[in-house]
This record gives structure tokens, C-alpha cells and sequence, in this order.
């Protein structure tokens, strides 16, 4: 009984011990994971605060002076990222295409583009069957709105033009700052028109003339007799110069990177380059050291976008007007868009991931974490690119020569949030004017979304521009983009996060086709190593063999001369 009795108090001790360990244990694995991804809480922790700091400032009413002091270490934080964009792309390219050759460049790119477009026609087709459905268009709301914005005379050709014009730049210097955009302008010119009258009914004519038409703007009356050959005998001329406003297509530059150029003149350099063999080496190499330079500043940049990203959300909270009132009328249309976005990023990316590379798609969403939120916090493709670049290679193991192609392409044309986007608020406009679209209408703003999505730039709420474009396509009233302006700031990041993740999905399902031809290269760069290796010591035996025959050789033509 005693011994019995003195092991009960011991048992209950482990026991106690135990429960204790397992919550201990538990804290040490979550701080240990929080030191491993210190960076990722920062960014989460940024991001909730900055929204609940401009909630919370909110009740002060700031003025705009205050907004904007608020928003300024945000704005720093897209500078520097920005600042990044234009030596990223052309040495990632370069140094992940030049390690090719153009045989495996080829298909590579074929296998991007065929993705690329794939998805992109996806989300448009998930975003029209959730608009039909959903019909999130009424006519009331359209009395409730004022619409101010102004009609745009962008016509579908002009944005394909323009597109095609960016992807072959006549100055690549200036396309690094610079880039064609096709815009209208009124000019007035001066219009004659000539009156013959007889020389007896001339003064009064022109006295008609000049008193009913001679007060009015722009145009002028003037007569002229003349008893010469010039002129009929005996007849009066009377001129009647008007200035007539007439509208012209000219070809302005407008700032900001003109990546599809850049990507152009970069692929093809870094071809030639690696054809070069040895020669082009010394250009690699430099290639090379520019990217890991500027990818040791993304990451010094990136240790401080969690206090910019707080800032940014934070001024973008404080300049809502009345968050009630627009989720009282655009409410559908929210939820519409979100849905959409969220069955593309959510299944249809995910789905397409697995069936290609049988690989849990979580892993990659959670390695590109830190990715995804900074596009939510920057709504900007572009300027997520260097964490985008860094999450996938450090995080995911993914081939350089892969990202490096993949995402500079994928930042410029692969739009799969703002292609659905696109898709969605033109039958959303349809339907608040009442006007029911036919089938072919609706493959028409399939097609243009699609095209627009490309010619998109990757920069904040650049989907309004291009969606004047498929609006024209379909001839609703441009004027009504108006209506969804009040939430675009907010949808704008949601759809640029869905972005990055199709790019990221993208770079994912490129390297896994591409895997086999990678290793090929591989194996062939290991032998040509070793082969050079071999080459060498070769070398360097023979000149260690001619250095010991040298004395004898000289002893022997002593002797010849004796």
C-alpha cells in the first residue's frame, strides 16, 4: 500500500509535467516559425494595422495635407520598388536566356505564351457565367450616380496598335522611361468658301452676308470686284472663311516603362549572346553580378516594405468617402468580382498546377506568400516583381532560367484579374442602362478583355483605361466608368494580388514542362566543365613535361656544338 501510495504522487507529477511540456513545445515551434518568416509577419502585421490605423483615423477627419503625410513612407515604398523594375528585368532576361539556347528559348516561350493565354481566357470565361448569374446591374443605380468621366475616343484598333508599336520601340533608351500611346486632339483649320455674284446684286449680297454671318465666331466675310480676266466681267466675289474644328489621331509619348519593348530587345540580345559561346562570356558574367546586386537591394527594400505597406493602406482607408454608402450600391458588384477572382485563384490556378506538375498547390501559394501580399498592399504587378523574383527562387527552388523569363513576361501580358475584371463591368454597365447584350456582343467583350488585359501596363488602376476600349467594342456609354470608380482602388489590389499568383502558378508550370530539357543543359555544361577541366591539367602537364626536357635539351645542343 505505501509503495502504491508514494507512486500515485509521482504519476500525477509527469502527468502535470507532460500537459506542461506540450503547450511549451507548441510556443517554441510557433516562435521558431515566426524567426524562420520574420519577414512574412511583419508584412501580415503591416497590413492589419494599416487598416486598422486608417479606420481609426478616420473619426479625426484629416485634411488631405494629413492623408498625404500619412501615405508618404508608402509612397518611398513604391518608389524603391519601381526603382528596381528597369535593372531587374533586363538582367534577370538576359542572364536566364543566355544560359539557353534558342531551340529551348523557343519552347520555353511557346509554353509561357500558351499558358498565358489559357488562363487568362479562363478567368474571362468564369467572370461573364458569375455576371449573368449573379446580375448585379440595376438601373437605379445609375440615378443615383452622378457619371462625370469623360469619353474617350481609344477604339480597339488604336490599343492594338499601340501594343504592337511598344513591342517594337524605335528607341530603346527611351523606352526605358517612355512609352507610345495613341490619343486625339482638335485642331482648327481655316475653310474658304468662294460666291460669285453679279457685279449689281454684289454689295448687297455681301452686306446680307456680313450682317447675319460676320458676328458670328470664327468666320470672316470679304468681297472682291475685279473687271480682269481673273475674275468673270462684271462679277463679284465674295469669300466666306470659316474656322473649323477638326479631330485628329496623333502619337504622344507617355512616361513609364515600356516593358514589352524592353522584353523584345532583351530576348533577342540574350539569344545572340549565348550563340556567342567564350566570346560573350565577359558579358554574362557582368550580366550576372547586376542581378545579385540588385537582388541583395530587393531584399534591403523589402525588409522595409511592412512599415510602407501600413502607411499605404492606411492613406488609401483615409481618402474612402463614405464606405457605407458605396457597399449599399455596388455591393453586388463587389461580391460579383471578388467571387470571381477568388474561383480563379482559388480553383481554377490551383486545379491546372496540379493536374500539369502533381504538386500541392498550397506550398507554392504559401512559399509566394509574401509575394501576394505585397501586390495587395502596392497594386502593382510591376513593382511586385522583385519579391515575386526572390519567393520563387529562395522559397520554391524554382529555375532561374525559368523566372527569370517567365515573370518579366508574365508581369506585362499575364492579367488574369484584370482580364476578368474587364469582362465583368461592361456587362455590369449593360445591365444598368437596361440593355440586354446579344451573343455575339458578349464573345466580342470576351475578345477585347483579352487584348486589353495584354495592353494593360502593370501599374495601379491602369484596368479603367483599357476598359474604355471594350466598352467602345460593344458601344456602351463610356461615360458610366464613373459608377465603379468609388471601388476600383479597392478591387484594383485584389485583382493585381490574383495577378502575381497566376504568374507565380505560371513560372511553376513552365519549370516542371521544362524540366527535362533543363537537366539536359545541365549535364551538357557539367561535361563541357569537365572536359575544360581535363583540357587544362593536359595544358599544364605538357608544360610541366616541357620544363623538365628543357635542361636536357640544352646539355644536348651544348654537347652538338663541342
Amino acid at each position: 500500500m505505501m509503495d502504491g501510495e508514494a507512486c500515485s504522487p509521482m504519476m500525477e507529477n509527469n502527468h502535470q509535467m507532460e500537459e506542461k511540456t506540450v503547450p511549451i513545445s507548441c510556443v517554441r515551434k510557433i516562435l521558431r516559425w515566426c524567426r524562420k518568416n520574420l519577414l512574412l509577419v511583419l508584412t501580415i502585421a503591416g497590413v492589419c494595422l494599416g487598416v486598422f490605423l486608417g479606420f481609426l483615423l478616420r473619426l479625426a477627419a484629416p485634411s488631405k495635407d494629413t492623408i498625404m503625410l500619412i501615405s508618404f513612407p508608402g509612397e518611398i515604398l513604391m518608389r524603391a520598388l519601381k526603382m528596381l523594375i528597369l535593372p531587374l528585368i533586363v538582367s534577370s532576361l538576359i542572364v536566364g536566356l543566355s544560359a539557353l539556347d534558342a531551340k529551348s528559348s523557343g519552347r520555353m516561350g511557346i509554353r509561357t505564351l500558351v499558358y498565358y493565354f489559357a488562363t487568362t481566357f479562363a478567368a474571362i470565361i468564369v467572370g461573364i457565367i458569375l455576371v449573368l448569374c449573379i446580375h448585379p446591374g440595376d438601373p437605379v443605380l445609375k440615378d443615383e450616380t452622378i457619371a462625370g468621366s469623360k469619353s474617350s475616343k481609344l477604339t480597339s484598333l488604336d490599343a492594338l496598335l499601340d501594343l504592337i508599336r511598344n513591342i517594337f520601340p524605335s528607341n530603346i533608351v527611351q523606352a526605358c522611361f517612355q512609352h507610345e500611346k495613341t490619343a486625339y486632339k482638335n485642331v482648327t483649320i481655316p475653310k474658304k468658301q468662294i460666291i460669285y455674284v453679279p457685279l449689281e446684286d454684289g454689295n448687297r449680297t455681301y452686306d446680307i452676308l456680313n450682317n447675319t454671318l460676320g458676328s458670328l465666331a470664327n468666320i470672316t466675310v470679304s468681297n472682291e470686284t475685279s473687271t480682269t480676266t481673273i475674275l468673270p466681267e462684271n462679277m463679284t466675289k465674295i469669300i466666306v472663311e470659316t474656322m473649323e474644328t477638326v479631330e485628329i489621331r496623333y502619337f504622344p509619348y507617355a512616361d513609364g516603362i515600356n516593358v514589352l519593348g524592353l522584353i523584345t530587345f532583351c530576348v533577342g540580345f540574350a539569344i545572340i549572346l549565348g550563340q556567342m559561346g567564350p566570346e560573350g562570356q565577359v558579358m554574362v558574367k557582368f550580366f550576372n553580378i547586376l542581378n545579385d546586386i540588385v537582388m541583395k537591394l530587393v531584399v534591403l527594400v523589402m525588409w522595409y516594405s511592412p512599415v510602407g505597406i501600413m502607411f499605404l493602406i492606411a492613406g488609401k482607408v483615409l481618402e474612402l468617402e463614405d464606405p457605407s454608402e458605396v457597399g449599399r450600391r455596388l455591393g453586388l458588384y463587389i461580391i460579383t468580382v471578388i467571387t470571381g477572382l477568388v474561383i480563379h485563384a482559388g480553383v481554377t490556378l490551383p486545379l491546372i498546377y496540379f493536374v500539369i506538375c502533381r504538386k500541392n498547390p498550397l506550398k507554392l501559394f504559401q512559399g509566394v506568400f509574401q509575394a501576394w501580399l505585397t501586390a495587395l498592399a502596392t497594386a502593382s504587378s510591376s513593382a511586385t516583381l522583385p519579391v515575386t523574383f526572390r519567393c520563387l527562387e529562395e522559397n520554391m527552388g524554382i529555375d532561374k532560367r525559368v523566372t527569370r523569363f517567365a515573370l518579366p513576361v508574365g508581369a506585362t501580358i499575364n492579367m488574369d484579374g484584370t482580364a476578368l475584371y474587364e469582362a465583368v463591368a461592361p456587362i455590369f454597365i449593360a445591365q444598368m442602362n437596361g440593355i440586354d447584350l446579344s451573343f455575339g456582343q458578349i464573345v466580342t467583350i470576351s475578345l477585347t478583355a483579352t487584348c486589353a488585359s495584354i495592353g494593360a501596363a502593370a501599374i495601379p488602376s491602369a484596368g479603367l483605361v483599357t476598359m474604355l476600349m471594350v466598352l467602345t467594342s460593344v458601344g456602351l456609354p463610356v461615360e458610366d466608368i464613373s459608377i465603379i470608380l468609388a471601388v476600383d482602388w479597392f478591387l484594383d489590389r485584389i485583382r493585381t494580388s490574383v495577378n502575381v499568383l497566376g504568374d507565380s502558378y505560371g513560372a511553376g508550370v513552365i519549370a516542371h514542362m521544362s524540366r527535362f530539357e533543363l537537366a539536359a543543359m545541365d549535364h551538357v555544361q557539367d561535361y563541357q566543365i569537365e572536359l575544360n577541366s581535363i583540357e587544362k591539367e593536359l595544358q599544364d602537364l605538357d608544360q610541366m613535361t616541357d620544363n623538365e626536357n628543357k635542361p636536357i635539351k640544352e646539355e644536348n645542343n651544348v654537347y652538338s656544338k663541342r
